[in-house]
């Protein structure tokens, strides 16, 4: 009797992992909007099973090849952004408590996004009122005269609302140009800063992160300058070289960690991909260990180019920080383009985030800074319009984000994002699907740990004539194998299992 249970149990052990796995949690936006972003609540799970036929496609999921953890998804909360929902919060509060709530809460039981990574200009960019540095007082290079107040004050209204709603909000400090006064231009907008002055810039940046600090807003990260091969003369710019940009890194990193902040990353070129294989490369090279990774922006080049940059410098992280739609364009095109280049092109490219540009506009994608030739043609469209009258809508950038950040959000209070596993799709209809995969480790080890896929199936006819067609697929996990039928849209779906 007793060798017969120990075969029984050997037997077990021998089986293909427990089928004891299942989907409960599904959410999902598709191509005609009739789900937007929605939680299907199944009345029944999706179980995994002992695996039999292979359905259109196949999604295998390796959770033992683990690449990046993921840092959040979000934007940028420009000065115009947080005027327009501080005049929300005062025309209408409860809607803007539900914009806050729908964008932020990073509850895995929510509705909600739980964006956590958000930018924040230091000083003027496209989207403020008028040309401001946080110290315009000519030759104080001591930055003995540098004042917070000259950040509207509904940044920090804003700010601190972000972070009573997610308690794991990351601050991302970019400025768009140094104080007029340290150019050659002397002017905010184009130019360059002069080399004598960058010791001064240094000091500039570090009493910004400083000055944020005892505002209460925690910074991650600070960048040295926003899109350093950009001098457009309508808006704050600033060209910078590759050596300038190092040495002001270099100084910064210095001046941090001599004032106890250590931990606050410096981040690098926050430009866009067509020059991944220049410029950051260069840059992270001179400037050694004081730069933590490189930023990516969307307007020029591929998401392929981050390749060049992660082969070259594999060891530095890649942050995609910048990416804007605009108004008049074609909503399930939008989405298709944000899932296929940003929310999982970027990330399986080793992105460790994922941000839009502005978080709120009006319907006519402003305010902007006078005469900017910035977001031209019909405006900049950013992830909520907010009204005049305090009414809003979200757009397509939030329901594309939004399936993608779910799938990485912790799982229990103060545990960590979602690492990002190795995923491939085979089969008749591999061609159709998208894919991404997590697993979010839980804070006790004995808590199984949660694991996510997020999928686009744009098989939707394309140019040989629309026809939206779903594809069933089979997700292969660990010997088991569940089977979904995907709709045209983008699904996001999780289970648990021992880590």
């Amino acid at each position: 009797m007793f060798i017969s249970f120990v075969l029984f149990f050997y037997y077990l052990s021998c089986l293909p992992f427990s089928a004891s796995q299942q989907i409960w949690d599904i959410y999902q936006t598709t191509w005609d909007r009739s789900k937007l972003f929605t939680s299907l609540n199944p009345s029944s799970p999706i179980n995994f099973v002992s695996p039999g036929a292979s359905a259109d496609a196949d999604i295998a999921f390796d959770d033992n090849t683990q690449y990046q953890s993921m840092l959040g998804f979000g934007a940028t909360l420009t000065d115009s952004s947080a005027t327009v929902l501080n005049n929300q919060k005062k025309k209408n509060s409860g809607n803007y408590w539900s914009v806050i709530d729908k964008l932020f809460n990073p509850s895995p039981s929510s509705a909600s996004a739980g964006l956590s990574y958000i930018r924040v200009p230091i000083g003027a960019s496209d989207f403020s009122t008028n040309a401001y540095s946080l110290n315009d007082n000519d030759g104080d290079e001591s930055m003995s005269r540098l004042d917070m107040t000259r950040v509207p004050s509904s940044v920090f209204t804003v700010l601190k609302d972000i972070m009573g709603a997610n308690q794991y909000s990351k601050f991302h400090l970019v400025p768009w140009s140094p104080p007029a006064w340290m150019k050659d231009t002397y002017s905010m907008s184009g130019g360059s800063i002069r080399e004598e002055y960058i010791p001064a810039y240094a000091k500039y940046l570090l009493k910004a992160v400083q000055g944020y600090k005892s505002q209460g807003i925690p910074v991650y990260a600070i960048s040295v300058q926003n899109e350093p091969q950009n001098s457009n003369p309508t808006y704050p710019t600033c060209w910078m070289t590759p050596d300038v940009e190092a040495r002001i890194a270099v100084a910064l990193r210095n001046l941090l960690d001599s004032n106890g902040l250590g931990s606050v990353r410096i981040v690098g070129y926050e430009h866009n991909w067509n020059n991944a294989a220049s410029y950051p490369v260069e840059l992270v090279d001179d400037a050694n260990n004081a730069v933590s990774g490189v930023a990516f922006h969307c307007y020029s080049g591929s998401v392929k180019n981050q390749d060049s940059f992660h082969n070259a410098r594999p060891g530095k992280d890649i942050y995609f920080t910048e990416c804007s739609g605009t108004y008049g364009s074609d909503w399930w095109g939008d989405i298709k383009w944000y899932m296929d280049n940003l929310w999982i092109g970027s990330v399986e490219r080793f992105s460790r985030t994922g941000l839009m540009w502005n978080i709120a506009l009006d319907g006519s994608g402003n305010p902007k800074f006078p005469g900017t030739d910035s977001c031209g043609g019909p405006g900049c469209r950013p992830i909520v319009t907010v009204n005049g009258d305090g009414s809003y809508s979200f757009n397509q950038e939030f329901y594309a984000m939004a399936q993608a950040s779910k799938a990485i959000l912790p799982q229990d209070a103060g545990g960590p994002f979602g690492q990002r596993v190795a995923t491939t799709v085979k089969g008749g209809k591999a061609w159709a699907l998208r894919v991404s995969g997590f697993v979010t480790k839980r804070v006790s080890g004995s808590d199984w740990a949660r694991y996510s896929v997020v999928v686009m199936n744009y098989n939707d006819g394309g140019s040989s004539g629309w026809n939206p067609s779903p594809v069933k697929a089979t997700i292969s996990f660990r010997g088991v194998q569940a089977t979904y039928t995907f709709p045209v849209g983008v699904t996001t779906l999780w289970w648990f299992a021992p880590a």
